[in-house]
């Protein structure tokens, strides 16, 4: 009986993996990688380069995408509405997307900060506005205060970037583990997290309507392959007790900042975070939008293109563009048939 057993559960696990394996690939052949790879010393960062056009308005612009995304999230959002304005380069963070992982100190926002400062400087980018979404505003602090010479500004979008209360989600903690984090990316996060893309991904845009085509073009599926999700899982297991000790040095930040949030956000919190960064950070100027929730770089795309032109040193009155901007939500949820509130899923990108 439990020799019969034993070679029912191993049976379970081989197939489980083989599953995880299968799904891989086709996710991967899905979606392709779309970057080019570079070498930065000892690992290779991905990344969508689109290089200085002929006249530009704006500086260089590098986007750093949220947990459980990729450089997709921030190209689908701005690539288009930019195009032909600046230098950007849209960053695959260390471990994720098609970016290899490197060092231990890459599952820190400090080192994954230091990495993508490595990237500029093979990509011939002496300084840019640095643009952070939710975990990548962790990243873009991290890069204000230890590559202050490469900031030329800093705009955060509903940004994590202090201590929170309570924790995080158990599939965080328990993917980080060292054995049975391994086990449980590859038996249970694949079959289960292919069921929660679509609830997932609206719950991120919540209370706001999330793009028909969102998955399509950002390729949210790509995290719950077993090796990105691990590095997932530590990067948001290490974040607060990195916050904790890091958020008192954001008052020596310099450069030009703004940070755009919602009131309405359930991901992260804007009364500690967003407050947080324009109390520590001098100068800094807070746009909050009524009726937004976690993205404001596809609800308020406008507000935020205003955001870097204001960083460039162009007139910009972001305070009356972020009311322009409540209307214009306010009336959409009006119009939209009201749905049911669904809980936090495993695919989030935050």
């Amino acid at each position: 009986m439990i020799n019969v057993l034993f070679y029912a559960l191993t049976l379970l696990v081989v197939v489980a993996v083989g599953f995880s394996a299968y799904k891989t690939r086709a996710i991967e052949q899905a979606y392709p990688n779309i970057g080019e790879l570079t070498d930065i010393g000892g690992f290779r960062i991905n990344a969508v380069h689109l290089p200085r056009p002929a006249t530009v308005d704006l500086p260089p612009l590098v986007f750093i995408h949220g947990a459980s995304g990729n450089l997709r999230d921030q190209y689908a959002a701005f690539a288009g509405p930019l195009a032909g304005r600046a230098e950007m380069l849209f960053v695959d963070r260390p471990g994720h997307g098609y970016s290899e992982r490197g060092g231990p100190e890459n599952a820190l926002p400090s080192g994954q900060a230091d990495a993508i400062a490595r990237l500029m400087e093979k990509r011939g980018i002496e300084s840019a506005i640095i643009v952070g979404h939710s975990f990548g505003g962790a990243i873009a602090a991290a890069f204000g205060v230890r590559h202050a010479d490469k900031t030329s500004g800093l705009l955060f979008l509903s940004p994590a970037t202090h201590p929170w209360p309570g924790g995080i989600d158990w599939y965080y903690t328990l993917a980080a583990m060292p054995v049975f984090g391994w086990l449980f990316a590859h038996l249970v996060v694949m079959p289960i997290g292919l069921r929660r893309v679509e609830s997932g991904t609206r719950g991120v845009f919540r209370p706001n309507e999330r793009p028909a085509d969102y998955i399509e073009k950002t390729a949210p599926e790509l995290v719950l392959r077993p090796k990105a999700f691990r590095n997932n899982a530590a990067d948001v297991a290490n974040l607060f007790a990195y916050v904790s000790a890091q958020a008192r040095r954001y008052r020596e930040i310099t450069a030009p900042t703004v940070i755009i949030t919602g009131d309405s956000d359930d991901i992260v919190m804007e009364e500690l975070h967003s407050r947080g960064l324009a109390r520590d950070i001098a100068g800094a100027e807070l746009v909050t939008i009524r009726h937004l929730g976690h993205k404001p770089d596809y609800v308020a795309t406008d507000v935020v293109i205003a955001a870097m032109e204001h960083l460039a040193g162009q007139s910009r009155d972001l305070q009356a563009l972020a009311q322009a901007a409540e209307t214009r939500i306010a009336s959409l949820k009006t119009a939209l048939p009201t749905e049911a509130p669904s809980s936090p899923q495993a695919v989030t990108n935050s």
